[in-house]
């Protein structure tokens, strides 16, 4: 049986892991979990169902709320809980948080020598080499249903053997859509997503590609594959969730229905697989799959994460930083959809001309992460007000 801790519990990648541990009895015992508060009856439900060790909760306010709902599970609360969470003594760490809040919590889990079942994948992009320098082999696996494909379909071959990565995307609501039509666009539209059902921040990624951005790095750092040898194509389908092309002329793909408790069950369980997690493809019944280039004058995010990739450092907390504020202040009214990559590029640029000296430590990427911010929100305030 596998001890794990959740954090992120109540969050899209949380509560679907707490399914696939339902499902599977026997296998799986939950040491803790951890939720930031905004949803205090979901994790006391949680809790009381799974019993863990702990419940760590950022928001101290919600902590109180917490503890007063539950007997015999120790609370923790505060900004630093969920870090303290990931050091528990257990077997894996799903790491589920959203965003750059990730980072320090995937550093305590490897630094504990756990498994870390990663979805945060902010945290190892702006991590960077802070993260793979700190995680032992085979330590980090990951949760993306991208990267889980990488990570089954390159069991067919040696790593010298690998041509390229073939990452796909589904296109998001927009697909086809002119720059200009995307001027227009809303946020209920943009949470629209055709094929999967996730967060807000990672919905709004999906939908501008910042996401396949942020996956492309993630990939090139999991698998040690240049940036220039990853490709990205456009699947709308969402059956192939990625491939890896051979030396040979072989491509391996990695295909299944759309559904994150296939990736999430792998995380928390590999290498072994768990039986009948999700329902396969019907290859019964008559289907049509499609990929088409990615269109980089109208969804630029994708090489614009690329050049971020390759001038290291801390360039990837920037990019991300400053898309985490520009999408709240597109959800807010108060930037339009077009203007999230546009304001991220600014300030990438900005940083890229003058980028900070020194080693890569977890004070720089924190120091770059607000330093982003703050530029991103500067220039959102001159927007509205021109």
């Amino acid at each position: 049986m596998r001890r794990v801790a959740i954090l992120g519990s109540t969050g899209s990648i949380g509560t679907q892991a707490i399914d696939v541990i339902a499902r599977n009895p026997g296998r799986f015992e939950v040491a803790g979990l951890a939720a930031g508060g905004g949803n205090v009856e979901l994790l006391v439900e949680q809790a009381r169902t799974l019993r863990p060790d702990v419940v760590a909760v950022s928001d101290p306010e919600a902590a109180t709320r917490v503890a007063a709902e539950l007997d015999g599970v120790e609370v923790w609360s505060g900004a630093d809980a969920a870090t303290r969470l990931a050091g528990l003594d257990c077997d894996v760490v799903l790491n589920g948080i959203t965003g750059a809040a990730g980072l320090e919590p995937t550093l305590a889990t490897l630094a504990a020598g756990t498994t870390l079942a990663l979805a945060n994948k902010e945290s190892l992009v702006i991590g960077g080499r802070l993260v793979t320098d700190a995680a032992a082999p085979d330590q980090i696996v990951a949760v993306d249903s991208e990267h889980s494909a990488f990570a089954q379909a390159l069991r067919a071959g040696r790593a010298e053997e690998v041509r390229r990565l073939i990452l796909t995307a589904s296109g998001g609501p927009f697909r086809g859509w002119t720059r200009e039509q995307l001027r227009g666009v809303t946020p209920s539209q943009a949470l629209a997503h055709p094929t999967w059902a996730m967060g807000r921040v990672i919905t709004i990624n999906s939908a501008t590609l910042v996401n396949k951005g942020l996956e492309l790095l993630e990939a090139g750092l999991l698998y040690g594959v240049d940036l220039d040898d990853i490709t990205v194509v456009v699947h709308p389908q969402s059956m192939v969730h990625s491939m890896v092309e051979f030396w040979d002329g072989s491509t391996i793909a990695q295909a299944s229905p759309p559904d994150m408790r296939l990736p999430i069950a792998l995380g928390l369980s590999w290498p072994e697989r768990l039986a009948d997690v999700a329902r396969p493809c019907d290859w019964t019944q008559a289907s049509s799959w499609t990929f088409e280039p990615l269109d980089a004058s109208v969804f630029p995010a994708v090489e614009l994460a690329r050049q971020v990739g390759k001038a290291g450092g801390t360039a990837p907390a920037v990019f991300n930083a400053a898309n985490e504020v520009c999408v709240d202040a597109f959800c807010a009214g108060d930037l339009e959809f077009s203007g999230i990559v546009e304001v991220v590029a600014d300030v990438v640029a900005a940083h890229l001309a003058q980028p900070p000296t020194g080693p890569l430590s977890v004070a720089s990427v924190l120091a770059a992460d607000a330093s982003a911010r703050s530029a991103a929100a500067d220039r959102i305030a001159r927007i509205k007000e021109s």
